[in-house]
């Protein structure tokens, strides 16, 4: 789960990620074009970007703060013992470029603990959830009340669009650091995952410091119980996404009629998320063109959430474009933490 994408893993996806939150950016056309393609798919499937409206990311950001999904707050202990070393090792940063914003704790906390020195930051927020960006802004800017003098620059914009745009602002004025957290790069099948971190360096000057946060693998009942809590705040942002549809496309998803459902795939060693129709329904999205029978029974697969061992972050990151320059583990709670450099 992310803020939180998957890719060409099976011939029916293709076209694009099934669960890509920052793929591109999203237009009521594309909203549409995509709710056609992917529910029209054997399996059906919904791309996971679109979790992210506003009601949706304050539901991601609900989640985050339950006691089962433990990924958070993992990670902010990572940067919090461990922020002065990240700019050490990094090259003691001016510019920080977060794919990915979220509402902005997980940047503020490592600059507050790894920032030395009152000279001027940079921080590029890259988010395709406006609302995140506003809140994440927001948070940031309260940094200045802290001795922390930072300029805040955010970007709408797909995770690769919005890091071309901050390249192309005085890239070269200073040494600069990537952050992918939160375990996004998750939501990628491998191959996709490679895909993505080439794409990436592709866009860094060498030398450039990457920061890169991802779930491990671990019990099954703990992972499930991270994507589908005892609250039901994962389905009901699970099920928000076919409210959007309704909303936003004319559709007559009958909400109720559908049960959120988390799979544990330990071949493939991640999370899926499914919605499942409890009875055969016609369901019609007049904006998106389509109108169609699901059966009972029958899943909507939504998201997938890969987990790694920490040796294969490494080596997916390697065999990327990067070198390994350190990495940091949460053990009790299966996180790690790692730092790259462009080569």
């Amino acid at each position: 789960m992310s803020s939180g994408q998957d890719h060409r893993e099976l011939p029916m996806r293709q076209r694009q990620p099934v669960t890509d939150p920052h793929a591109a950016q999203t237009s009521p056309e594309q909203f549409a074009s995509d709710v056609q393609y992917y529910l029209t798919l054997n399996p059906r499937q919904l791309p996971s970007r679109y979790f992210y409206d506003a009601l949706g990311s304050a539901l991601f950001e609900a989640i985050c703060r339950l006691p089962w999904y433990r990924v958070t707050r993992a990670e902010l202990r990572l940067l919090e013992a461990h922020g002065r070393e990240i700019f050490e090792r990094a090259g003691r940063p001016t510019r920080l470029v977060e794919l990915g914003s979220g509402s902005g704790d997980k940047l503020a906390t490592l600059v507050e603990s790894g920032r030395s020195g009152a000279g001027p930051l940079d921080l590029h927020l890259i988010d395709v959830s406006p609302s995140a960006l506003v809140v994440s802004s927001r948070a940031l800017s309260a940094l200045n009340d802290v001795d922390v003098d930072v300029r805040i620059v955010t970007h709408e914009a797909s995770y690769e669009a919005g890091l071309l745009e901050a390249t192309r602002e005085a890239w070269g004025a200073g040494p600069t650091l990537v952050l992918f957290l939160g375990s996004n790069i998750g939501n990628f099948d491998r191959p996709g995952a490679e895909a993505f971190l080439r794409g990436i360096r592709a866009r860094l000057a060498r030398g450039a410091a990457f920061l890169i946060g991802a779930d491990l693998v671990k019990g099954e009942r703990e992972l499930l119980l991270a994507y589908d809590d005892p609250l039901g705040v994962t389905a009901a942002f699970n099920r928000n996404l076919l409210a959007r549809i309704n909303r936003e496309l004319g559709g007559d998803f009958d909400i109720e009629r559908f049960a959120h459902r988390a799979v544990w795939n330990r071949e493939e060693s991640r999370v899926e998320m499914h919605l499942v129709s409890l009875a055969p329904q016609r369901v019609r999205v007049p904006a998106a063109e389509i109108d169609f029978t699901i059966e009972e029974h029958e899943s909507i697969w939504t998201e997938s959430s890969y987990k790694y061992q920490p040796d294969d972050i490494v080596r997916t990151l390697q065999q990327t474009g990067f070198e390994c320059v350190r990495q940091w583990i949460d053990a009790g709670d299966g996180f790690a933490l790692t730092l790259v450099k462009a080569v």
